[in-house]
């Protein structure tokens, strides 16, 4: 008879860990990415001997942030992160900003000094306590295991955070003060208490007057920005759009498909005249999701200035466009919901014009694509075609995610980080997105916001079904794109930053496979096999460096005119 081999389980004999631990299994917060370092050293034995949480380990802070935030995306709730104290916590800070700005639940849970040690010049050792606090939803702060009562104070702190994390999707701090020694380990855990959870749910009453002001208005304008696809919301805008009673307008990562929604708003809107921002306007204008893409829209509808202006959202009310008469604070599922039971859906001339509008500048738009050859813009015109169904493509900021806005990706979910627009964790996000989800997650990126992002691939939970499609066009084209950068002489060197690198040596040093190809031939044969499975994620390099991309986009607008 064979023995087996009894390994003794090692946890952290800190109170305040062991509570952290237990109520992150309580509440379902399965997830913790975890960097280096001493003093989180208790979390990462503790967490790491807990059988119910997975953990992760991301070297670099700022990436682990991003890959936590894409984890948080990916599975729809709290993922949280651990790191050491000091400089490494303020790592935490771009992707809180776009947790904060996209409402993605993360825990940031940062060990720290005991606060006697603060200012005084011990090693790492910065003024962590609320150091999110312009960006996050709450701010704990732990007292150390010594201190009186610590273990009810602690349990009460904790159990707020999670549940405020999860009342408010958005990432909510603990800072954890830890004493020397670190190491003390105990084989036993205590029994605590059973958690009475107190997580609050919205209530929505709908205001009649909603109703009222949608029948008397002529033109309304549904826009959708940054949101997740919903089953739910794509059936309930269907039914308002079936007899053609009002206009819905979407970009690519609102994740919308139905074919009356009108897509591609930059390639309708762009040539407007005074006269067209007053023949096209809504009078009553109703907003959904985060941060919109077109800077071209926000500029149409704030000129537009419409008589009523909602904005849908459980927890951000902006006025965007200068017009907000109503904060419909609720889930845009809910008001729609009761909107179709309550509100008038007659045909309006209001769609026929935006959609005569449609059908003139889609045929150019189909005309344009057959006369231009390899670019940036025909490689997102052939991937649109290429894309395997279901597949999760995320695609970094600049002049990519602006691309994609030209064309249709109607079996795909669509994921930018346009909370903040940053280019600096694109990577490190779609690379969390990926290791939570059994789908394939593609990366669709520019050469610089790649270059930043290279510890992103430092990651050894890469799924092997993940792709990445980097172009590289030479450096930031997109400040030869939008106006004004062109016409100074810094933009080489100091704007758009022009080099001369490429992936190969990264791929390698990764242990990616990888191919590159500079012409639109190479490019159709190899997406024929580039999304089926194989041993190694891949990376696809297309090098567009020796092409005028900006001119190519700027014949497009011309063309359509």
């Amino acid at each position: 008879m064979r023995s087996a081999l009894f390994i003794m389980k090692q946890y952290s004999d800190k109170r305040s860990i062991q509570i952290l631990a237990y109520l992150l299994q309580e509440y379902g917060v399965h997830d913790v990415v975890i960097s280096p370092g001493s003093r989180n050293a208790p979390l990462a034995i503790h967490f790491s001997e807990t059988d119910a949480l997975n953990c992760y380990s991301i070297v670099d802070e700022r990436s682990a942030g991003f890959v936590a935030l894409g984890m948080a995306k990916s599975l729809k709730k709290p993922v949280a992160v651990s790191c050491t104290s000091g400089s490494a916590a303020a790592n935490y800070y771009p992707a809180v900003t776009e947790a904060f700005y996209q409402n993605t639940p993360l825990l940031l849970l940062t060990a720290d000094r005991p606060a006697d040690y603060v200012d005084i010049f011990d090693g790492q050792t910065i003024r962590q306590k609320n150091l999110y606090q312009q960006h996050s939803y709450g701010d704990f702060q732990l007292v150390e295991d010594s201190a009186e009562n610590a273990d009810e104070e602690n349990f009460n702190t904790i159990k707020k955070a999670i549940e405020t994390c999860f009342e408010q999707q958005g990432p909510v701090h603990i800072n954890i003060p830890l004493a020397e020694p670190l190491y003390n380990l105990v084989s036993e855990l205590p029994r605590f208490p059973p958690v009475e959870k107190t997580i609050r749910q919205q209530k929505f009453d709908f205001p009649g007057r909603l109703a009222a002001q949608w029948n008397t208005a002529k033109r309304v304008m549904i826009l959708v920005g940054t949101r997740d696809y919903s089953d739910e919301l794509e059936m309930q805008l269907s039914q308002l759009v079936k007899n053609h009673s009002l206009v819905v307008l979407k970009e690519a990562n609102s994740n919308l498909r139905h074919p009356k929604f009108f897509g591609h708003i930059d390639r309708y809107i762009f040539n407007f005249t005074e006269a067209d921002f007053a023949l096209y306007a809504p009078d009553l204008l109703i907003t959904v999701g985060q941060n919109v893409v077109s800077k071209k829209v926000k500029q149409f509808l704030r000129k537009a200035q419409p008589t009523a202006h909602w904005h849908v959202d459980p927890i951000w009310q902006p006025d965007t466009y200068f017009a907000l008469t109503e904060k419909v604070q609720t889930s845009p599922e809910k008001l729609f919901a009761e909107l179709l039971k309550n509100v008038s859906l007659e045909p309006s001339p209001y769609y026929n014009l935006w959609d005569v509008l449609r059908d003139k500048k889609d045929r150019k738009h189909a005309e344009y694509c057959l006369r231009t050859g390899f670019s940036d813009f025909k490689l997102f015109e052939i991937l649109s075609a290429s894309l395997p169904e279901k597949a999760n493509v995320h695609i970094s900021n600049s002049s990519a995610i602006r691309y994609a806005q030209l064309f249709d990706f109607p079996q795909n979910n669509i994921y930018c980080n346009r909370g903040t627009s940053g280019i600096d964790g694109s990577t490190s996000t779609a690379m969390g997105f990926a290791m939570k989800n059994p789908d394939q997650t593609v990366l669709v990126t520019g050469d610089i916001s790649f270059f930043y992002d290279i510890n992103g691939l430092w990651n050894n939970y890469i799924p092997p079904y993940t792709r990445i499609i980097v172009f590289n066009n030479g450096g930031g084209d997109i400040f030869k794109i939008i106006p004004g950068p062109s016409s100074t002489n810094a933009l080489d060197e100091f704007i758009m930053t022009k080099h001369h690198k490429n992936a190969a040596h990264l791929a390698a040093h990764f242990d990616l496979a990888y191919t590159v190809v500079d012409d639109e031939e190479t490019l159709a044969r190899v997406f024929e096999n580039f999304f089926k499975p194989s041993e190694k994620a891949k990376i696809l390099e297309v090098d567009t460096s020796k092409i005028e991309n900006a001119a190519v986009l700027k014949q497009y607008f011309e063309f359509l005119k």
